[in-house]
Formats: C-alpha cells, sequence, structure tokens
C-alpha cells in the first residue's frame, strides 16, 4: 500500500531534473547563438579574416578555354583624286574594294580622316649641294608646320649630310620646329659652308674611295625605325632633298622596307639646284629614288626645283592631303604572320562609276605586333 506513494516520491524529482537539464541546454544554445551574433557585428581586431566564398572548386585535367582575339588588321591610309587631281572627300565603303596578293578582301572598317592626330618627321637635306635652297626649305617649311600641327599632332625635325641628327624630338610645338630648322646650316666633308669636295658632301658627283655625304637612306631607315615604328595612327614622313645618296650604309629597298613596316606615307619634295651639279648634272638621278619611295609607300614626290612658289604651293598640297584621308581595315584572308611581303590594291569608283586614282601604299610585311 505504501508503494504508490514510493514511486511518486521518486518519479517527481527526475521530473524536475528532466526540466533543468532542458532549460540548462536552451540557455546554452542561446547563450551560443548570442556569441556568434556578437562575434560577427563587432569582430575582435585579432581575429583572422573570415571569408564567407563558396569553397573551391576540385581540380579537374579538363582544358581551360582561352578567348582569343583577332587583331591582325591591316590599316590603310590613302587620299582619292578625279581624273584632274581633285581630292574626293566624301566616298563610303561602296565605293572602295582592296585586293591582297590579288585576292579580294573585305573591309571591316572605312572611314573619311580629317581630324585624326598625325606623327609628322621632316627630313631635311643639308648636305652641300642645297646650299641655295635650304634658305627657301627653312621659310616655307616653318610655315607649313605652323599651318598643318593641330593640337593633337606632334613632329620631329631631322638633318642629314654626312651624318644624321635629331634637330628637335618629338612635340607640338611649331616655334621649336621653326627655331630648330632655323639653326640647320650646310655640312660637308670639309665643314660647314659649300668648300667641300664634289661628291663629299657637295653633290653626286662620284670620287675615289666611297664618299659620305649625303645619308638620305640612313635618314629615311632610321626615321622609320626608331622614331615612327613605335607610334600608331596617321604617320607621314616629308624629305626635302634633291634625292641624291652617297655613302649611306643601307640601300633604298631598306628605306623603303622600314617606312613600310612603319606603315608611314613619304612625301618626298624635290629640290634639286641642277648649277650645283656642273657639267656632271647628266649624272643625276635623285628625282628617280625619291619617286620611287614616295610611290612605294603611299605618297608622291613634287619636283618644285629651286623656285620658293612652287615649294610653298608643295606644302599646301601636302597639307591638303593629310587632312583628307581615308583609313581603311581588313583582316587578310591569308593569316600567316611569316614576315612576307604582301601587296596591296585599292580601286576606288565615284557614284557615277567613274574610275578614281587611289594614292596607297604598294603593300605591307605580315608581321607580328611585337616586331
Amino acid at each position: 500500500m505504501r508503494l504508490p506513494y514510493m514511486q511518486n516520491k521518486m518519479r517527481a524529482p527526475m521530473e524536475v531534473s528532466l526540466r533543468s537539464l532542458r532549460s540548462l541546454m536552451l540557455l546554452g544554445i542561446f547563450l551560443s547563438a548570442a556569441a556568434g551574433l556578437h562575434a560577427q557585428l563587432a569582430p575582435s581586431p585579432d581575429e583572422s579574416p573570415v571569408s564567407n566564398a563558396p569553397p573551391p572548386k576540385p581540380e579537374t585535367d579538363e582544358p581551360m578555354t582561352t578567348l582569343k582575339v583577332d587583331v591582325n588588321l591591316v590599316n590603310l591610309f590613302f587620299t582619292v583624286k578625279d581624273k584632274n587631281g581633285a581630292l574626293i572627300p566624301h566616298l563610303t565603303k561602296e565605293n572602295c574594294s582592296v585586293q591582297e596578293d590579288k585576292n579580294p578582301q573585305t573591309l571591316k572598317h572605312f572611314q573619311a580622316e580629317t581630324n585624326q592626330p598625325l606623327t609628322l618627321g621632316i627630313l631635311l637635306d643639308t648636305s652641300g649641294s642645297q646650299q641655295r635652297v635650304l634658305p627657301l626649305e627653312q621659310q616655307f617649311g616653318s610655315q607649313f608646320l605652323s599651318r598643318v600641327l593641330k593640337s593633337k599632332d606632334e613632329a620631329f625635325l631631322v638633318s642629314f649630310d654626312v651624318d644624321v641628327d635629331l634637330l628637335q624630338d618629338y612635340t607640338n610645338n611649331a616655334r621649336l620646329l621653326e627655331r630648330a630648322m632655323n639653326k640647320a646650316e650646310i655640312n660637308t666633308a670639309a665643314g660647314n659652308g659649300a668648300g667641300g669636295v664634289p661628291g663629299i658632301g657637295q653633290g653626286p658627283v662620284p670620287v675615289h674611295g666611297t664618299p659620305k655625304g649625303t645619308l638620305l637612306y640612313d635618314a629615311v631607315y632610321q626615321a622609320s625605325n626608331e622614331k615612327l615604328s613605335r607610334e600608331t595612327g596617321r604617320k607621314a614622313m616629308v624629305i626635302l632633298t634633291d634625292g641624291e645618296d652617297e655613302g649611306s650604309e643601307h640601300k633604298i629597298t631598306d628605306a623603303i622596307a622600314a617606312a613600310q613596316k612603319a606603315n608611314v606615307i613619304i612625301y618626298g619634295i624635290l629640290l634639286a639646284d641642277r648649277m650645283q651639279y656642273g657639267s656632271f648634272s647628266f649624272g643625276y638621278n635623285g628625282d628617280y629614288a625619291l619617286k620611287r619611295m614616295s610611290d612605294e609607300t603611299g605618297g608622291r614626290m613634287i619636283n618644285v626645283g629651286n623656285n620658293g612658289k612652287k615649294l610653298e604651293a608643295a606644302f599646301a598640297q601636302i597639307e591638303d592631303e593629310l587632312r583628307t584621308q581615308y583609313v581603311a581595315a581588313y583582316t587578310p584572308t591569308n593569316s600567316k604572320i611569316d614576315g612576307t611581303y604582301r601587296k596591296i590594291a585599292v580601286a576606288c569608283k565615284a557614284d557615277q562609276g567613274d574610275e578614281l586614282k587611289v594614292q596607297v601604299r604598294k603593300g605591307y610585311y605580315a608581321l607580328s605586333p611585337e616586331e
């Protein structure tokens, strides 16, 4: 009869203990959660940062896909004229076509460029044969630079004779270029002035040995490689010379190749004072060399003799052409980057169907961007 009472007395303390245990467990969970919340809101300055990023994916043997971007674009800068020599400024892509090694190419870009920044190199012949025309070059060359250089353009000035000298590095200041040009002096193997031996800085007359007097080809080669090849966009070189070379280490083909690899347009202003060559003028062929360099690179040669008005007009024509150019770009169907020379032909027609004259470089070298 006392057993039930004893059982109840024993069950009551057990129930209290279980309730206490559950309360303690709940309290522990609450305190742990509060501590975690506090840790998130106010982390210790000595604590290591905790990353919430998902764990890294396990490595696999599957190759990663790399996005390749086609940068093998050929850029062409050219001018277009009608049969009378007048510039045509408003053509569209539909008016023109391009071939590479006689294979048609698809133009990806075509635009008339009038305000794109211009990088310009002026090469001034200061050999003995230019004694009488140097003042004309200085006068009208300075005027040309003051007109043609816009806010985003840059130019440099090089003289060549028995040496190749940088008279003024890149600048947008036409006055600095004018000052450097006016300081240029005739230099021959016998020193400044026209007292040198003919053929050594004194014209194209050959002498015994290897004369070193007018380093025209070296000047074009160095200006292309050391200055203009590092630049992008529109690039032109204006050479004031009689076109004769004496003593260059490089050949005319080297000079042309360097200009083409740098995508430089050469304008040659032929200043040939025939009086300087005397009875030897029958051997003069500077016009051929200067015309070849100009034609191969998409420019042209302008013969002004020793006439100041013709020289002024020549600078005006070059200025107009540099401001009335087109730029076209295509990805060649021959995608090999093997350094070979590719011939280019660009043809344009007027809206009425008339054939137009295109002034563009004759080709390019398929070089990688690093070359």
